[in-house]
C-alpha cells in the first residue's frame, strides 16, 4: 500500500484545474487564455541589463534571440506530446504525459527537476522582493524585508487553486509591460554616465553566467501541460506561445539595451536595474507594481509544489482550508529560508537556469519528443507531423538533437560551471545570511 500511495504521489494531479475552465468558447475566455499562460519575466527583466554587462551587447541581443527560438521549439514539442497523449489515452497533466508515453523513470525525473525548478522559482520570488522594496525603503535592510515579504508570501498557504490567479496574471502582464517601458524610456532620458565603459564580454565565468540568465528568462513553461488542458484548443498552445516569445522580446530587448547603453560596466555591480535610476514617482510605481506580480509569480510557482506535498501526506482533498494551509507550512518555511540564505538576486537566476531550466524546459521534452517518435509506427500514427519547411521528421530529429546537444554542453555544462563559480564567489564576498546583498553605503 505505501509504495502505491508514493506511485500515486508522484504521479498524481500535479497541478489543480478548475473542471470548467475548457468549456466556453467566447471570446473572453479565449482572450484570458491568452494572455495567461503562467511564466513571468518579471525578476529577470530587472536582471537582464546585468547579463548584458557580462556578455556584451550583441551577445546580449542574439542569446535573447537564440533561447527566445529554443523556448518556442520546445513548447511547441510539449504541445505535440500533449496533443498525442490526449489522443492516446485521455488523459492529462505532464507527468502523466511523460508516464503514458515513455514510463515512469522519465515522469519521475520530469517531475524532480520542476519541482525544484519551482522550489528555486519561488526563492528567487522572494529575493527578487525584498531587492526591489529596498530601493523605495532603505531604513530597513534587504534581510529584515525578506523577513517581511516571507510573512507575506506564506499566505498563499490559503488560496485554494490556480483558478484564484487568472485575474491578477492578466494584471501582471500589464505591470511587467509598465516596468519595462520604464526602464527603456528613464535610461535614456538619463543618457550615459560620465565615463561609461561597455568593456563586456571580460570573462568565460561572466559571458556564461550571463547566457544561461538569459536562458531561464525564456524557460517559463513549467506548468504548459495544465495549461494547454484549461484551453478550448490546446493544439492552438504553440502558436500562442509563440506570439507570447515575441511580445517578451519587444519588453527585454529595448529594456536591457537601454539601460547597458546607459550605465555599461557599472552593471556588474549591480545586477537589480532599479538600482540605478534616480527615484521618483515612475521607479517607485515600477517598484510596487514588480512587488505585486512577484508575489503572483511566487503563489504560481508555489502552489503545484503544495499539491504534490499535499498528495504526499494524504490531505489533499479535506475540504479544510485550515488543515491545508497547515499543512502547506513545510513547503513555504523553507523557501523562506534558502532566501534568507542565499539573498543574491541575478546570480541566482543563472544558477537555476542552467541547473534545472535546462533540463525541464529544454532537453527533456527534445528527448521526450525523440523517443516518442523513434518507431516507424510512431511517426506513421502521429497526430500532428512536424512542419514540412523544417523537414519533415528528419529536420525535427535534427533540431532536437541540436537542442539537447548545445543546452547539456553551453547551458549546463559551461554555464552550470560559470554560474556555480559565480554563486561561490558571491558567498566569499558577502557571505550567507548577508544583511544587504549589493546595497549602497548609507550616507552620513
Amino acid at each position: 500500500m505505501a509504495s502505491e500511495k508514493v506511485e500515486t504521489v508522484i504521479a498524481g494531479n500535479y497541478v489543480e484545474m478548475e473542471r470548467d475552465e475548457g468549456d466556453s468558447k467566447s471570446t473572453k475566455s479565449r482572450f484570458s487564455k491568452f494572455f495567461w499562460h503562467g511564466g513571468s519575466v518579471a525578476q529577470v527583466l530587472l536582471t537582464l541589463p546585468y547579463s548584458f554587462s557580462q556578455l556584451g551587447l550583441l551577445s546580449g541581443i542574439l542569446f535573447q534571440l537564440f533561447y527566445g527560438l529554443l523556448g518556442s521549439w520546445t513548447a511547441y514539442l510539449i504541445s505535440v506530446l500533449y496533443v498525442e497523449y490526449r489522443t492516446r489515452k485521455e488523459r492529462e497533466k505532464w507527468f502523466e504525459v511523460l508516464d503514458g508515453l515513455l514510463g515512469k523513470h522519465w515522469r519521475n525525473a520530469g517531475l524532480f527537476f520542476n519541482c525544484t525548478f519551482l522550489l528555486f522559482g519561488s526563492v528567487i520570488q522572494l529575493i527578487a522582493c525584498a531587492s526591489n522594496i529596498y530601493y523605495i525603503n532603505d531604513s530597513l535592510d534587504k534581510r529584515t524585508w525578506t523577513y517581511i515579504f516571507g510573512a507575506c508570501c506564506a499566505t498563499t498557504v490559503f488560496i485554494p487553486s490556480f483558478h484564484n490567479y487568472r485575474i491578477w496574471s492578466f494584471l501582471g502582464l500589464m505591470m511587467t509591460s509598465y516596468t519595462a517601458w520604464y526602464l527603456t524610456i528613464a535610461s535614456l532620458i538619463h543618457g550615459q554616465i560620465e565615463g561609461v565603459k561597455h568593456s563586456g564580454p571580460t570573462t568565460m565565468v561572466l559571458y556564461f553566467t550571463g547566457a544561461t540568465n538569459i536562458l531561464y528568462t525564456f524557460g517559463g513553461h513549467a506548468v504548459t501541460v495544465e495549461i494547454m488542458h484549461a484551453m478550448w484548443k490546446p493544439q492552438k498552445f504553440k502558436l500562442i506561445y509563440l506570439i507570447a516569445t515575441l511580445y517578451v522580446l519587444t519588453l527585454t530587448l529595448p529594456s536591457a539595451s537601454a539601460v547597458y547603453w546607459a550605465f555599461g560596466d557599472l552593471l556588474l555591480t549591480h545586477s537589480n536595474a532599479l538600482s540605478l535610476l534616480p527615484r521618483n514617482g515612475y521607479r517607485d510605481t515600477a517598484v510596487v507594481l514588480m512587488l505585486i506580480h512577484q508575489f503572483i509569480t511566487f503563489g504560481f510557482a508555489c502552489t503545484p509544489l503544495y499539491f504534490v506535498w499535499e498528495k504526499f501526506i494524504g490531505i489533499h482533498y479535506t475540504k479544510s482550508v485550515f488543515k491545508r494551509a497547515l499543512a502547506r507550512l513545510p513547503v513555504v518555511i523553507p523557501i523562506w529560508f534558502l532566501a534568507i540564505i542565499f539573498p543574491f538576486f541575478g546570480p541566482i537566476n543563472s544558477t537555476v537556469g542552467s541547473l534545472l531550466v535546462s533540463f525541464t524546459v529544454y532537453i527533456i521534452p527534445s528527448l521526450a519528443h525523440m523517443v516518442t517518435f523513434s518507431s516507424a509506427s510512431a511517426r506513421e500514427n502521429a497526430v500532428e507531423r512536424p512542419p514540412p519547411f523544417l523537414g519533415g521528421w528528419v529536420g525535427s530529429y535534427c533540431v532536437n538533437f541540436f537542442v539537447v546537444v548545445w543546452v547539456f554542453v553551453v547551458g549546463f555544462g559551461f554555464g552550470g560551471w560559470a554560474s556555480m563559480l559565480n554563486f561561490i564567489r558571491q558567498i566569499d564576498s558577502f557571505g550567507l545570511f548577508t544583511k544587504c546583498y549589493q546595497c549602497p553605503p548609507h550616507k552620513a
